[in-house]
C-alpha cells in the first residue's frame, strides 16, 4: 500500500482560515441577487420598498453584518476582508433600487438631468439676468458643466442612461476621502472599518443621488482630509527648503478641490470655511494658510459669478440669520402623514438618534479620543451653528446632519469596541512593549476560580452586544432612505406620458401641475414654464379645491398662440401630496375629475400613471357638434372622461 501522510493536504489550512470569513459575505450577496430576482415594484405602497423587498434580502443583511462584525474584530485578519464587507453593504444598500427600478429615481434627480440636457443642447446655461427657479444651477455649474462633458464621453444620450447608479458611485467617492480622515487618527483597523460601515448606514440623508452635494460632499471631506493629515507637515530632516516645497505642493492640491467645491454648491464651501476656521480659532490647526485660502475662493466667487443670485436672495437671506425656529421649521407640504411616512420619518430619527448617543458614549469610553481625535471631534460640531444662519429651504436641519456624520460615525465606533488605540497610542505601547520581559507574564497570579465565567460574560457582552447594536442600525437605514419610494419613484408610464408632453408642447407653453414630483419636469425648462398650485399660499389653495376647474382655467389662460397651457396629473404628484400632508387622495382625484367634467379643458393623452389636459381657447376650431376634436399626444392613446388615476383610490391611505 501506498503511504500518503507524507502528501501535501490538497486544500492548505491558510487557505481555509483566508476564505473562511468570506462564506458570510458569499451568502449575504446570492441572498441578495435572490431577493432582487423575486421582488416586485410595480405596486409600492406607504413603506415604499421596505415591504416590497423579498425576505431574503432581510435575511442576506443580517448575514453581511454578522460576518463584517466578527471579521472586524479579528486583529489576525488584514484590512482587505473589512473592506470587502464595506463594499458588498454599499452593493446592497445603494445599488439595490438601481437594480430593481426599471427608470432613475427622484425628481430632483430628472430635474439635474434636464440642466445637463439644457447645458448639452443650448452650449450654456442661462444668462445672469434671468433670476428664476433656475437661476442656483447658472451660478454655480461646475457639477452640470463635468456630466456634460461625461456624457460626450461615454457617447449616450442623456445622464439619465446612468444616474440611477450614482448613489453607489458617489458613496464610492467618499470611501476614498473617510480612510484618510480615519487614518490621520488610529491605526486600528477595527475603529477604521466600524467607524466607515456606520457612517454609510447612517447616512440615509438622501444626498448621494445625481447631485451637486454628492461630489461636493466628497471634495470637502478631500479637503479636511489634506488639511489635517498632510498639510503643514514641513518638519523633518529636509530642511525649510523642503518645507516650502511640501507646503506649495499642498496648498496647489487644497486650491484645486476648493475650487471644484466652489463652482458646484452652495451650501459646502460655507461649512468648509466653518469648519477650517473653528480648527484654527480652538487652536486645533495653527495654519492659516488653508481656511485663508478657502475663504478667498468662496467671496471672489459670491461676489462675481454668483453675485446675481445672491443679491436676489440676500433680503431672505438675512432675515433668516438668528431665526433658530424657523430654520429647522418644516413648512407645509413637509411633514410625514399616514403609517408608512411616518414609520420610515421616525426609524430615521431613531438611527440618526441613535448614531449621535453612540458617540456621546464613545467620547466617555475613551478618554484617549477626547485629546488625539480632538480636531476630528472639532469639525463634526463645526456645521451646528448653521442653524443661526438659514433654514436652507427646510433642509438645513438635515444637511448639519449630514455634515456631523463622519465624526459622529468615528466617536460611534469607539461605543461598539474595546480600547482603541490612536497613533501617538499605538507608538507607545510599542515601544513599552519592547521594554518589558516575558517575566512579568510569568509572574501572574493564576486566574481565580470562576474567573473563566467571568470572562465569558464579558467577552459575550462584549461581542453581542454591539453585534444587535449593528445590525438594528444597518436595518433601520432601509425604511429610512427607501421608505419613500412610493413617491421618489416614476414608473415607464409616467415618464413616457410626461416626455410625450414636453416633445409636443409648443415653446412657450405653460404646463400646471400639484407639485413638482414628476419626472423631466425641467426637460424644457428653457422653454416651458411651470406653475405648482400646491407651492402657492394656502388660501388659493383651498380656492382650486372648492372649485377646481374654475380655479385653474383663470390662473392658466394669458398664454399666448402658438403656445398652450396643459394640465398635467401624475402618480407621482398624488404620492407626494398624499405622503406630505398637502392634499388627500379624495381632494387630489376630486381636482382631476372636475377639470375632465369642464368643458373649458379638453384632454390630450391618458394612461395608467396620469393624464394631461390641455385649456381651451375661445378661438379653437371645434368639432362636429360643436365639440372640439380631443387630439392625443403621440404614443398615448385619449380617453373620454377621465376619472381617477388607476391605482389610487378615492379618499387617499391616510
Amino acid at each position: 500500500m501506498t503511504d500518503l501522510s507524507d502528501l501535501p493536504p490538497l486544500w492548505p489550512a491558510r487557505h481555509a482560515l483566508v476564505l473562511l470569513p468570506l462564506l458570510p459575505l458569499s451568502a449575504a450577496l446570492a441572498l441578495w441577487l435572490y431577493a432582487v430576482r423575486h421582488t416586485d415594484v410595480s405596486r409600492l405602497d406607504d413603506y415604499g420598498l421596505v415591504t416590497a423587498l423579498h425576505p431574503s434580502f432581510w435575511a442576506g443583511l443580517a448575514v453581511l453584518t454578522t460576518g463584517f462584525w466578527f471579521t472586524v474584530r479579528d486583529r489576525r485578519r488584514s484590512g482587505g476582508l473589512p473592506a470587502a464587507y464595506v463594499l458588498g453593504l454599499l452593493v446592497m444598500e445603494r445599488a439595490t433600487q438601481a437594480v430593481l427600478y426599471p427608470t432613475p429615481l427622484y425628481a430632483w434627480a430628472w430635474k439635474h438631468d434636464g440642466v445637463v440636457d439644457h447645458l448639452l443642447t443650448a452650449g450654456g446655461l442661462q444668462t445672469a439676468d434671468r433670476i428664476g427657479d433656475m437661476a442656483v444651477y447658472d451660478q454655480w455649474p461646475g457639477f452640470f458643466a463635468a456630466q456634460a462633458a461625461l456624457v460626450r464621453l461615454l457617447g449616450v444620450d442623456s445622464a439619465a442612461m446612468y444616474m440611477a447608479w450614482w448613489p453607489l458611485a458617489s458613496s464610492l467617492l467618499l470611501l476614498f476621502p473617510l480612510l484618510l480622515l480615519y487614518r490621520t487618527f488610529t491605526e486600528d483597523r477595527r475603529l477604521i472599518w466600524t467607524a466607515v460601515w456606520l457612517f454609510f448606514v447612517a447616512n440615509w440623508v438622501g444626498q448621494d443621488y445625481f447631485s451637486p452635494q454628492s461630489v461636493a460632499f466628497a471634495l470637502h471631506l478631500g479637503v479636511l482630509a489634506v488639511v489635517l493629515r498632510r498639510y503643514g507637515r514641513t518638519g523633518g530632516g529636509g530642511g525649510a527648503g523642503r518645507g516650502r516645497r511640501g507646503q506649495a505642493v499642498w496648498t496647489a492640491v487644497l486650491t484645486v478641490l476648493v475650487v471644484a467645491v466652489v463652482i458646484s454648491h452652495q451650501l459646502t464651501p460655507a461649512m468648509l470655511v466653518v469648519s477650517l476656521l473653528a480648527l484654527v480659532l480652538l487652536r486645533r490647526h495653527r495654519d492659516w494658510v488653508p481656511v485663508a485660502t478657502t475663504a478667498v475662493i468662496f467671496l471672489a466667487w459670491c461676489a462675481t459669478a454668483a453675485l446675481p443670485f445672491l443679491s436676489a436672495a440676500m433680503p431672505d437671506m438675512i432675515r433668516a440669520v438668528g431665526d433658530i425656529g424657523g430654520n429647522v421649521e418644516r413648512g407645509y407640504g413637509a411633514t410625514p402623514t399616514g403609517a408608512g411616512a411616518l414609520a420610515g420619518s421616525w426609524a430615521a430619527r431613531l438611527l440618526s438618534g441613535s448614531v449621535l448617543l453612540l458617540a456621546l458614549a464613545g467620547i466617555r469610553r475613551q478618554p484617549v479620543l477626547r485629546y488625539r481625535a480632538m480636531p476630528l471631534l472639532v469639525i463634526t460640531a463645526a456645521p451646528l451653528p448653521m442653524f443661526v444662519a438659514s433654514s436652507y429651504g427646510s433642509e438645513m436641519i438635515f444637511r448639519v446632519l449630514m455634515f456631523m456624520l463622519p465624526g459622529v460615525a468615528f466617536f460611534a465606533a469607539a461605543a461598539l469596541l474595546p480600547k482603541v488605540r490612536t497613533l501617538a497610542a499605538a507608538e507607545a505601547e510599542a515601544e513599552a512593549a519592547a521594554a518589558k520581559s516575558g517575566a512579568r507574564r510569568e509572574a501572574e497570579p493564576p486566574p481565580r476560580r470562576g474567573a473563566g465565567a467571568r470572562l465569558r460574560t464579558g467577552f459575550g457582552i462584549r461581542v453581542w452586544g454591539p453585534l444587535l447594536v449593528l445590525l438594528a442600525g444597518t436595518a433601520a437605514f432601509v425604511p429610512s432612505y427607501s421608505g419613500k419610494d412610493r413617491i421618489n419613484y416614476f414608473p415607464p408610464q409616467e415618464v413616457a406620458l410626461v416626455g410625450q408632453l414636453f416633445d409636443e408642447a409648443p415653446e412657450g407653453s405653460l404646463v400646471v401641475a400639484a407639485n413638482r414630483n414628476y419626472p423631466l419636469a425641467y426637460a424644457s425648462y428653457g422653454s416651458i414654464d411651470h406653475y405648482w398650485f400646491l407651492e402657492d399660499d394656502r388660501g388659493h389653495v383651498d380656492e382650486i379645491v372648492r372649485d377646481p376647474a374654475g380655479t385653474l382655467a383663470a390662473d392658466m389662460t394669458g398664454v399666448d398662440r402658438p403656445s398652450r397651457a396643459y394640465f398635467l396629473f401624475t402618480q407621482g404628484q398624488l404620492a407626494n401630496s398624499e405622503m406630505n400632508g398637502q392634499l388627500t387622495g379624495a381632494q387630489l382625484n376630486g381636482v382631476l375629475e372636475s377639470v375632465a367634467a369642464s368643458p373649458r379643458f379638453r384632454l390630450v393623452a391618458e394612461n395608467g400613471a396620469g393624464a394631461v389636459y390641455e385649456l381651451r381657447r375661445p378661438d379653437d376650431a371645434e368639432g362636429p357638434g360643436g365639440v372640439e376634436e380631443p387630439g392625443a399626444v403621440e404614443g398615448t392613446e385619449a380617453v373620454e372622461g377621465a376619472g381617477t388615476v388607476e391605482g389610487t383610490e378615492g379618499g387617499g391611505k391616510r
